[in-house]
């Protein structure tokens, strides 16, 4: 398969070991040194484009990635304010595009785990919630994407929550999301009951980028050829 790289940091390195590994072709890498690629021949080869970049950019690329007809496999977070017109040009104008706040595996099975212990917990109003998470200090959105995912499958489920509100708990309904940014930390996240009784909490902690990239990859994998917009439930089957 025919991979671009869009954006090409500490991730985007990690993301091309990993696809050289598995057998496919780096057609084409973008940075913010080189924005005329998008224009070459080279990028338009490209059976998916995997990018990751900056919250800022991100949008801007995807508009590009679907004027060249590449297919786009979007690793970045902080831009979902943008998140209609995505889904509009996949539905409206046959574009693909595959999104996650988090590529993990693991992650996804914590997402699975943090909704089902959601349901349960809905049923023990002494049990008050929270979330912390920490990421390295190069990480500019607060909260994190994989944290908003939480969150919000978690207000789903607990009918005393009804919103997410970063740091603070200005009412009973908030659920207050603690952030960290620190050393080179790639990812921590924990959901945490307590009552006066005790602690019931969940958490995922990233060892390294390796989960992360190898889940992009086969996000790519599993979108090439496909039509639409697409997310990790539409490739993982629980």
């Amino acid at each position: 398969m025919n991979i671009a790289l869009i954006g090409y940091g500490k991730m985007g390195h990690e993301i091309e070991k990993i696809a050289l590994q598995r057998g496919h072709k780096i057609v084409s890498i973008i940075d913010v040194n080189n924005p005329d690629e998008f224009e070459s021949p080279s990028f338009r080869s490209a059976d998916v484009a995997i990018e990751f970049s900056m919250p800022d950019s991100a949008i801007n690329n995807y508009r590009k990635c679907f004027a060249a007809n590449v297919p786009v496999v979007a690793g970045t977070t902080g831009w979902l304010e943008h998140l209609e017109e995505v889904k509009k040009a996949c539905a409206e104008q046959g574009k693909t595009f595959f999104y996650a706040s988090n590529y993990s595996l693991g992650v996804n099975i914590f997402f699975a785990l943090n909704k089902y212990l959601a349901k349960i917990m809905n049923n023990y109003p002494d049990y008050d919630v929270r979330m912390e998470e920490t990421h390295h200090i190069h990480k500019l959105d607060a909260p994190s994407g994989t944290a908003i995912t939480l969150a919000e499958d978690l207000i789903k489920e607990v009918d005393r929550k009804d919103r997410w509100n970063l740091e603070t708990q200005e009412k009973e309904t908030d659920l207050a999301i603690h952030c960290i940014r620190e050393g080179e930390v790639p990812g921590i996240h924990e959901v945490i009951y307590e009552s006066q009784a005790d602690i019931i909490s969940i958490k995922h902690d990233a060892k390294s980028r390796i989960g992360f990239a190898l889940g992009a990859v086969l996000a790519a994998e599993f979108t090439k050829g496909k039509k639409g917009f697409l997310g990790m439930k539409d490739m993982l089957k629980f």
